[in-house]
């Protein structure tokens, strides 16, 4: 736990120049460095040219973010009083604002700087819940974020680790508790394992828990009988279509772990399909060749890159997998495609499938853009937390 300290004793940071856009993130080159030794992690307060207050936060100087602020307003001081009360204000936006309770037992319970807490996330599913540390301050200050959440979850066990890149980038080392047993945890009308302790974030993907029903509500309204799940991961889509009445399911994904959770999930909600593992690209030439096509398809792949550099060639391989994808799709019939790159807009995500339909030669007719459910808040200016783009069409 951090050492307590009187507000006004913390290490001084001042920007370079004018600050030009509110930001908590603030990069390495716009700040001086300290003069005084700062640790990793430790609380500082940040000041502008002219030594007037902008904000207290997390120091890292070896990060690409040197400052993350956590509050601009100068009366406030960040101790476990104000981690309990940022905690306690999300959990009431999940459970007396949204009622999420009266739907599932999972949900994103603190989503980083959309809740105020920057370097923070923590996912719940049934009594576990899993706190993902991104930030080198906020691993300093666990025992104050496992006593909020407890406060809030009195009977619940904590499973917290420190993402792999982070850990790397920001210098601190938070290797991952005792493995708990996985949960199953309920969604609507279905449910699903929670794989805690494995390599797929914090376990289940609850940011696409409302995509998922309402796929479920398309596919039985246009009584698609088949369904195709590309980058199927928990099969969540797939799971849908089966409660919605398709009786022809194919799930894909590349990666084993992920093949072995699809089936267990199918299995638990007595859907059957046939659950494949294979490289999207090769096997959707395949599938052309034969000629084979599909009543409805989900395109769902994972983050394919986390640099602004690496945009264009990320919307490369985007074009080419979506090309291929709307390629099967029966004309008239269903299409999901998704990004939850977050440095790719949904402009750019959007132009970029406008120029797929184009070289598959097909018409897209846009139903609905989507992106997370609301235990997912986002800030106006911080545009990247709002990271998911989930884009509902038909193909003609």
């Amino acid at each position: 736990m951090p050492r307590k300290q009187r507000q006004t004793d913390l290490p001084i940071v001042r920007l370079k120049g004018e600050r030009k856009f509110v930001h908590p993130l603030i990069f390495q080159k716009a700040v001086e460095r300290p003069r005084d030794r700062v640790h990793t992690g430790e609380l500082v307060e940040l000041r502008g040219m002219d030594d007037e207050f902008i904000g207290r936060g997390l120091w890292n100087g070896q990060a690409p973010m040197a400052v993350r602020l956590l509050t601009e307003k100068e009366h406030e001081q960040i101790d476990a009083d104000f981690i309990a009360e940022k905690i306690a204000d999300a959990v009431k936006l999940r459970r007396e604002i949204y009622k999420l309770d009266e739907v599932t037992d999972a949900y994103r319970v603190i989503h980083a700087e959309g809740d105020g807490l920057s370097g923070l996330i923590v996912d719940r599913f049934g009594d576990v819940l899993v706190v993902a540390f991104y930030a080198a301050g906020m691993w300093r200050m666990q025992d104050w974020i496992f006593d909020a959440l407890l406060t809030q979850f009195p009977n619940a066990e904590i499973f917290a680790f420190g993402d792999d890149n982070a850990q790397k980038q920001e210098g601190f080392d938070a290797p991952p508790g005792d493995a708990l047993k996985s949960p199953i945890i309920r969604e609507f009308d279905a449910k699903f394992h929670a794989v805690i302790g494995g390599k797929h974030k914090t376990g289940f993907f609850c940011d696409q828990r409302d995509n998922r029903k309402r796929w479920g509500e398309l596919i039985a309204a246009t009584k698609s009988e088949s369904m195709l799940d590309l980058c199927c991961n928990s099969a969540g889509f797939a799971v849908y279509s089966g409660l919605a009445g398709a009786s022809d399911i194919t799930a894909i994904d590349l990666d084993e772990e992920a093949v072995e959770f699809a089936q267990k999930n199918l299995r638990l909600n007595s859907v059957k399909a046939k659950v494949t593992q294979s490289d999207i690209f090769p096997w959707l030439r395949e599938a052309m060749v034969a000629g084979k096509s599909w009543d409805a398809v989900v395109l769902d792949p994972a983050k394919l890159t986390r640099s602004r550099d690496e945009v264009i060639d990320a919307l490369k391989k985007y074009l080419d997998m979506n090309k291929l994808a709307m390629s099967v799709v029966k004309p008239g019939g269903l299409f999901l495609t998704c990004s939850c790159t977050g440095v790719v807009s949904e402009e750019q995500f959007l132009d970029m499938l406008r120029r797929a339909a184009f070289y598959a030669g097909r018409t897209l007719q846009i139903l609905e853009v989507r992106g997370a459910g609301p235990d997912h808040p986002w800030l106006a200016h911080v545009t990247e937390s709002r990271y998911l783009k989930a884009v509902f069409c038909r193909v003609l």
